[in-house]
């Protein structure tokens, strides 16, 4: 599962913009836009929400579920869900 925070956090640390990431992904722009505008779990085609994900860890982007420790030991950025938004 992806969320649509994850799916901006994910371009912000690639920095890269949504143009870049339908052409990473093999996806549409208006898909990858429709992707980033829904609320929470991302939901949608299998398929793309596989490319999609395929494509931000080929892109060196490791997905962290909620509760879930980091495989990798790299650097990253979590939300915790105390602080304010």
């Amino acid at each position: 599962m992806i969320t649509s925070g994850q799916m901006r956090a994910a371009r912000a640390l690639l920095q890269i913009d949504q143009r870049q990431l339908a052409e990473l992904s093999g996806l549409s722009l208006p898909t990858i836009q429709r992707m980033e505008a829904s609320e929470g779990v991302i939901r949608g085609n299998i398929d793309s929400l596989e490319k999609l994900v395929r494509a931000l860890k080929a892109a060196g982007i490791e997905l962290i579920g909620e509760g879930a420790a980091s495989q990798s030991g790299g650097r990253g950025v979590r939300l915790s869900g105390a602080g304010e938004r």
